[in-house]
């Protein structure tokens, strides 16, 4: 352990890290330790990675003198943000800016940011045909991650940009999940036209990370986008059908009846679906499910996926 190059990984119980930490830590032969950061150490989560080897530490990405304890003496960090707690990208503008500054304060040879596109270099403020949210943005939960990337290079912290895809795990917990209409027939609802979402499962995108990582040096300063597989709402209404045992529709909607389902956070999604929708190529092209099977020989693709998930997912 003394000898390995220790990894902190905040967001550690979350999808993201606990990912990051239990590929790390499933390898006997990786030359990383994790050093996971959690607000709740005495949680479940928490004591199980402290079984797998892990140090648990408790810190808060609001705080970032916390953080920088908890940096002291490590190799690198997956750092990530979780904007559904809070639903402010001022907040999330606010976590990245100190954690750059608490890298580049701890000296550290290699970062992961989990980032997303600022989509308004894409579709400006002044743009009617993705409505503005929140006065600036117009994907909010995208938006302030992407204009975050700047502070990273501009205090030359050793990062690699990594930016992950639609969970297939949000069919599980987020309630994205097929749904009853009132034919009685079972629907996936997604914006998307014909158009073909990049989408990983959640625990793909830790082992990605765990291959940048391994790579070191020559994944600094890249972006790197992950995949486990690109899909048409169409293709997924498919293969769910195969994997349930029962017909499941796709309902192609709008973004602006997306945006009017009225669940908190709609709006937002419906713009992202809209920006996945209309600018397929840009969100695809870096999202690559070749070079996500390189730094991850495990990835998933979504058949595989609902071969292990298919009995979790409720059906409404």
């Amino acid at each position: 352990m003394a000898d390995k190059k220790i990894i902190t990984i905040f967001g550690a119980t979350g999808a993201q890290g606990g990912g990051v930490a239990h590929a790390i830590l499933k390898d006997p032969s990786s030359e990383f330790s994790v050093r996971a950061v959690t607000r709740n150490p005495e949680s479940d989560k928490a004591k199980e990675l402290v079984k797998l080897g892990a140090e648990v530490v408790a810190a808060d990405i609001d705080d970032k003198e916390s953080m920088k304890r908890v940096l002291e003496g490590a190799y690198g960090a997956y750092f990530v943000t979780f904007f559904w707690a809070h639903f402010s990208p001022e907040k999330e503008y606010a976590e990245a800016k100190s954690m750059a500054e608490a890298a580049k304060e701890a000296g550290l040879k290699h970062v992961i940011w989990s980032t997303l596109e600022d989509t308004r270099q894409w579709v400006p403020l002044d743009d009617d045909r993705m409505p503005t949210l929140q006065e600036k943005y117009k994907v909010p939960h995208f938006d302030a991650k992407g204009e975050a990337d700047k502070l990273f290079k501009d205090l030359g912290v050793p990062t690699t940009f990594l930016r992950a895809s639609f969970y297939w795990d949000n069919f599980i917990h987020f309630g994205m999940g097929p749904k009853k209409g009132p034919d009685g027939k079972l629907y996936i609802t997604l914006p998307m036209d014909d158009k073909k979402m990049a989408g990983i499962a959640s625990e793909d995108i830790g082992k990605c990370a765990y291959g940048i990582f391994r790579r070191g040096e020559e994944m600094i300063g890249k972006t790197v986008g992950v995949a486990g597989e690109q899909l048409s709402g169409q293709e997924m209404a498919d293969k769910f059908s195969k994997a349930l045992g029962k017909e499941i529709h796709y309902n192609n909607v709008s973004p602006e009846t997306y945006r009017g389902f009225g669940f908190p956070g709609a709006d937002d999604l419906g713009n992202m679906f809209q920006f996945y929708r209309d600018f397929d190529e840009v969100c695809n092209s870096v999202r690559d499910v070749s070079r996500s099977r390189e730094l991850n020989p495990e990835l998933k693709s979504f058949d595989a996926w609902l071969q292990e998930n298919a009995e979790k997912i409720p059906l409404e």
